[in-house]
């Protein structure tokens, strides 16, 4: 990672300075095209939500730092508060696709060893059900992803409810001794990444992309891959860009998103300046 004299060596600090500089303003925001979902998060608010969680994995799940905690969650808000979460405390994430779950069946690296595991309610049976899986997890997090918070539709034996639970929890996380910016802090495509690794990798996206604060980045991007954790979180918030996520993209809404959200950068859609769906910048 390059030096910058006193710059953010972690992803929490990343979020702590953005919240400190600019607290107001959009830092996330999210559509579900299939619900017709949108949901807005300033600095701010997504900071508070990840303070709870990561007080309720520290005080409710009794995560330590170095525990691994397994999302098979969809690209979504709440899948970047878990990511920032696990960071917070010192965990270290692992993300799993829950559509290729659903057809391929999926097995966390060290499966032998416990961890923490959070799913979408839409793959909460198959998850179960899968003996690797839920086997070698000492706790079950379900979640809704409701658009308004709400609780599990059904919230089977075993498993807590994270919307019925993580309001209970203090928007104030104090994380005690901090992980090294070292230790490692994400799982993803058979590769492990510290949490400095992480900002390093930032940093470069910000510049290859020509990332600044001015910038709104419109991502169609899962968070199983390092690119997609880099447009949909670290990126935005190492530039001082905000970043819209999306799920069920419907192409047809596109023009008119770009213009709503006055997006100037575009990640995972294919567009004029580029089929592949690379980031491109509007021109």
């Amino acid at each position: 990672m390059s030096a910058h004299a006193g710059a953010p060596g972690t992803p929490a600090e990343l979020l702590r300075r953005r919240v400190a500089d600019d607290p107001s303003r959009p830092l996330v925001t999210f559509y579900d095209d299939a619900s017709g979902e949108r949901v807005e998060l300033s600095a701010r608010t997504f900071g508070n939500w990840v303070a709870k969680t990561a007080n309720f994995l520290v005080d409710g799940l009794a995560a330590e730092p170095g525990t691994r905690v397994v999302l098979v969650l969809p690209p979504h808000w709440q899948t970047a508060v878990w990511l920032m979460a696990c960071w917070s405390a010192g965990l270290v994430a692992e993300t799993v696709d829950p559509e290729e779950f659903g057809r391929v069946g999926a097995e966390p690296a060290g499966a032998s060893e416990p961890y923490i595991l959070a799913a979408a309610q839409e793959v909460l049976d198959d998850v179960l059900a899968d003996e690797v899986l839920a086997g070698g997890a000492e706790e079950i997090v379900g979640l809704s992803l409701h658009a308004l918070g709400g609780p599990l539709a059904d919230c089977p034996p075993g498993v807590t409810d994270y919307a019925a639970e993580v309001r209970a929890y203090g928007d104030r996380f104090d994380p005690g001794p901090e992980a090294a910016p070292e230790a490692p802090a994400l799982s993803v495509t058979k590769a492990t990444f510290s949490a400095a690794e992480l900002v390093g990798a930032a940093r470069g996206a910000v510049e290859k992309w020509e990332l600044d604060a001015r910038d709104r980045l419109l991502v169609d991007m899962s968070f199983t891959t390092l690119d997609g954790v880099l447009a949909c979180l670290l990126a935005p918030l190492a530039s001082g860009a905000s970043v819209i996520i999306q799920r069920n993209f419907d192409k047809a809404a596109l023009d008119r998103r770009l213009t709503l959200e006055h997006v100037t950068v575009v990640a995972g859609t294919p567009g004029p300046n580029d089929e592949s769906g690379s980031v491109y910048r509007l021109h």
